[in-house]
């Protein structure tokens, strides 16, 4: 049965970290005037409430990972550091004369790329000045994600001095076949030992993050993978599907053949004894592909229904305003988005006329604000409700009409006002969404844009 559902279900789907999908971001519909003007009733609506949250973008890797999907630089050449920092930094600047009183920063993120290609100090130094123009809001969270070959002792004591306790360590697979195949090859023992220095330092929640799906990889190799995990036991884990675009990615994902990669049937055979593994030591699943102990709080956030989603993917709280800060940074002001220029050059060029580096962008109008509530529903808590006549929609009975296969199928059930994703279902709720997506529904790409579902 579970076969045949894959089947039916594994096509190509976004994964929903907004709503619109970047592809259908509308570009005659936005300019960097409007995107300001977004920016500002959001900071003045929200900043004084919850705070703010800040993604920074730090793209450079010393190699290239071929399973990757983010926006990078290759380089060995650490004199790209102080550069880039200053560049990053002039760009808070030009947010900050936007504002009408202190940020409050209830949420910081550094992403990448490999944040720990910069040195300690430099962190530490970047860190310090945003934190000098700002406030902080009550249990606010720091993260970084760290490379487990080079995040080094003197790493983590510098950001935990500027507020990190959480930090994430891309694992990926322990396999040496399949290591190398991905161009990714990190032994055990340095997970090991970057996760225990975390703790000893102080972090209150390390994660991991694992992928199914990848080229070589068995069902042998997830259960040692899992059986590793465990032996470990981050706080919270990402284990999600390899997203297969090397049509977007270029050569990067290029490295193995398509016929190298796990059937889509492997993949949620993979997945399922993965998430079984993860149940029987205390795992609790949150979301989509992610996995956390009782303890930790992106458990906690989806117990009290307060899980969130956005360009980092799930997070335990929410703010109205993102601002995404560095090179393909993208900014969510809950009413639009804007994505920075992903080329450096571009980026430096920008900032050094005193203008915010946005090369693109999505005003949100009525419709899109109440399809975006009803996905972030069903993506966070695995249900949607229209009794709020103010998340009515027009096309909603098209939708159900849509979805009335799904309900055949056991995935979902359909109640008068309301719909509810099935346990059976939760593994298809991309596909659910999509249901969901006017957008995608009214114009059906040409060519593929986004990776299987499954």
């Amino acid at each position: 049965m579970l076969n045949s559902l894959v089947n039916k279900y594994n096509v190509a789907g976004p994964r929903y970290t907004s709503y619109p999908t970047v592809p259908y971001w509308n570009q005659d519909m936005f300019s960097l005037k409007k995107w300001k003007s977004s920016l500002i009733e959001s900071f003045k609506e929200s900043n004084s409430k919850e705070g703010i949250s800040i993604y920074i973008h730090l793209p450079f890797c010393e190699s290239m990972c071929t399973f990757c999907g983010c926006h990078k630089r290759i380089t060995k050449q650490h004199s790209v550091e102080n550069p880039y920092i200053k560049a990053v930094l002039k760009e808070w600047n030009l947010y900050l004369k936007l504002f009408n009183e202190r940020p409050i920063i209830k949420e910081l993120h550094l992403g990448g790329g490999t944040p720990t290609f910069f040195s300690p100090e430099n962190l530490k130094y970047l860190i310090s000045e945003i934190l000098r123009t700002s406030s902080l809001a009550e249990n606010y969270e720091f993260s970084f994600e760290g490379h487990p070959n080079n995040t080094t002792k003197e790493h983590l004591k510098a950001l935990y001095d500027v507020g990190f306790r959480r930090v994430s360590y891309g694992v990926q697979d322990y396999n040496e076949t399949v290591q190398k195949a991905i161009n990714r090859v990190q032994p055990y023992e340095n997970v090991k030992r970057a996760t225990d220095i975390a703790r000893d330092i102080g972090y209150t929640s390390v994660g991991h993050d694992i992928i199914f799906g990848l080229p070589f990889q068995t069902l042998d190799h997830i259960k040692d993978t899992i059986l590793k995990t465990k032996a470990l036991l981050p706080d919270r884990l990402a284990f999600y599907s390899y997203a297969h675009v090397p049509w977007i990615k270029g050569n990067g994902q290029r490295g193995f053949r398509d016929e190298d990669l796990p059937t889509p049937q492997l993949k949620r055979e993979q997945y399922q004894i993965g998430k079984q593994l993860l149940s029987e030591v205390g795992y609790v699943e949150v979301g989509m592909d992610h996995f956390a102990l009782p303890t930790d709080t992106l458990y906690q956030s989806m117990a009290e229904g307060n899980l969130h989603r956005n360009f980092m993917g799930y997070t335990a709280s929410k703010t109205q305003l993102m601002v995404g800060l560095g090179v393909s940074a993208i900014s969510d002001s809950w009413y639009g988005f804007a994505q920075n220029e992903k080329g450096i050059e571009a980026y430096y060029h920008l900032l050094n006329e005193n203008i915010l580096p946005v090369f693109r962008g999505y005003i949100l109008n009525n419709e899109d604000l109440i399809i975006r509530k009803h996905i972030l529903n069903l993506m966070c808590r695995f249900k949607t409700s229209w009794t709020d006549r103010s998340l009515y929609f027009k096309e909603l009975p098209e939708v159900l009409i849509r979805l009335e296969e799904m309900k055949k199928d056991g995935l979902l059930n359909i109640n008068p006002n309301s719909i509810e994703v099935s346990k059976k279902g939760q593994p298809f709720v991309r596909n659910i969404c999509m249901a969901f997506d006017l957008l995608l529904q009214r114009k059906q790409p040409h060519t593929q844009l986004f990776s299987m579902t499954i």
